[in-house]
């Protein structure tokens, strides 16, 4: 895998975290400050592009884990 797609792959993780934490709650309070989660459509569009993009949560597991072998039998 190389570099680019790793960070891709990074990028893609971060915000799925961050959406994670915009749905558990949008904004909070502590106390008498008032806080705002990032907005919600501009981390789904993000999350979309880097999909497009062919970002993968799975760093490439699943890929190794295609991999096909021949198995030749000898009498």
């Amino acid at each position: 895998m190389n570099t680019i797609q790793k960070m891709r792959n990074e990028r893609l993780r971060q915000y799925w975290q961050a959406e994670q934490k915009v749905l558990s709650g949008q904004s909070y309070t502590i106390g008498n400050r008032a806080l705002t989660r990032a907005n919600l459509a501009e981390i789904r569009a993000a999350i979309d592009d880097l999909l497009a993009a062919g970002a993968t949560l799975d760093d490439g597991e699943e890929a190794k884990m295609r991999r096909s072998k021949r198995v030749v039998f000898i009498d």
